[in-house]
């Protein structure tokens, strides 16, 4: 049973934020109506856990003291704005933007092949959902906060003119673009360990050197159908695009090599400031993907990505929320998650434990899905 190691950069005084917004309360983008409370189950775990303010719904941002914590502040709460069109132009075309905008108008029908619902203020959802991403960057890009976590962001699957997914529009392209124009980044690197491989990411920027790494659940026929090893990327792109495609019924111990030759391919390129899409639907809770990933593999994903901005990004390290359906696996997920990015994994002890799956309860290793995962990294390897 695999049992992550604690490789944590522990730095309890590294400024972190999370961003969240009533809305996210309310509906959501996919039709599975029972994941639109993970927000507030989230929310509400880091609350229980003394991580945020009990009344840290800020209009504008609420900044208090830890209960006995290091710090003399509890994790820092932001309310985003709706990004404008001019930001989503920076990803999307115009006319994208304004169909959008039209079904919004209409209220009913869906965007893609019955996947996402249309209905009244769904622009507006969409919209924020990238505003919130934005504010993250500025906020790490600005020097204001290293760590930030944003709920509702990861929307990996939308494209430049394409709702897909329960993705209308792309805030982590949205993210890069601030990144590039208005603080010069010039190396970005995205790690998806969302359970469904993030296209609309990596198609955006298949022609640039911003380096996508995705693991995913992969057979060819599994939403979204792409993700193969062979997609690397082309023109000054080629390379820079680097998939780990996995079978059904992979645990954490399958994964975990694939995790590291991932990570050591962001440690090689030496990225200015990471992005971590963090989707936990390969919780083997999720009936959405059939991947059987433990609580034990995320945490050690947050130790990993955190510990990486610190040695090569001066601690730059941007969280997207990304897929989860459900909303208990993904509120221990994601308070794992804060724990450990504002460092205070260790401070609460049995609380903190008491997030992780029962041992009784975990898969057992898959032995087909052994013997892909060996493989895969064979080759995967050689075209490093």
């Amino acid at each position: 049973m695999f049992r992550p190691e604690n490789t944590n950069t522990l730095t309890p005084d590294c400024p972190a934020a999370v961003i969240y917004h009533e809305i996210y309360d309310g509906r959501g983008f996919s039709r599975l109506d029972r994941s639109w409370g993970r927000y507030r189950a989230g929310l509400d775990r880091f609350q229980a856990l003394g991580l945020i303010a009990p009344d840290a719904i800020p209009d504008g941002v609420t900044r208090l003291g830890y209960q006995g914590g290091p710090i003399n502040g509890y994790v820092t709460v932001y309310r985003p704005t709706i990004a404008s069109e001019v930001e989503l132009a920076t990803v999307h075309s115009l006319q994208h933007i304004k169909h959008i905008q039209e079904m919004d108008a209409i209220g009913e029908g869906t965007f893609d092949r019955y996947d996402t619902p249309v209905w009244p203020g769904v622009y507006r959802r969409a919209a924020m959902a990238v505003g919130g991403t934005l504010l993250g960057a500025r906020l790490i890009g600005r020097g204001e906060m290293q760590h930030v976590f944003h709920v509702a962001g990861g929307l990996h699957h939308a494209g430049y003119e394409k709702v897909s997914g329960f993705c209308i529009f792309n805030d982590i392209v949205a993210a890069v673009r601030c990144w590039q124009n208005e603080f010069g980044y010039k190396r970005i690197a995205i790690l998806d360990v969302d359970g469904h491989h993030g296209d609309g990411t990596q198609f955006l920027l298949y022609n640039e050197p911003v380096l996508t790494v995705s693991l995913h659940q992969y057979d060819g026929r599994f939403f979204p159908g792409t993700g193969a090893y062979t997609e690397r990327g082309e023109g000054a792109g080629t390379g820079y695009s680097l998939n780990f495609p996995l079978p059904r019924f992979t645990t954490d111990a399958e994964y975990l090599p694939a995790l590291e030759l991932a990570l050591d391919a962001i440690e090689a390129y030496r990225p200015e400031a990471l992005i971590l899409q963090f989707g936990v639907d390969g919780h083997y809770t999720d009936r959405m993907v059939r991947l059987k990933l433990s609580t034990h593999l995320y945490e050690y994903v947050t130790r990993r990505a955190h510990d990486l901005a610190h040695r090569f990004c001066e601690g730059r390290l941007l969280v997207v929320g990304g897929g989860g359906y459900e909303p208990d696996a993904v509120a221990r997920c994601w308070s794992i998650l804060l724990a450990n990015l504002c460092g205070q994994s260790e401070n609460l002890g049995e609380s903190y434990q008491s997030l992780h799956d029962e041992s009784a309860l975990l898969p057992e290793s898959d032995p087909q899905a052994i013997a892909y995962i060996q493989n895969l990294l064979q080759v995967v390897k050689q075209m490093l």
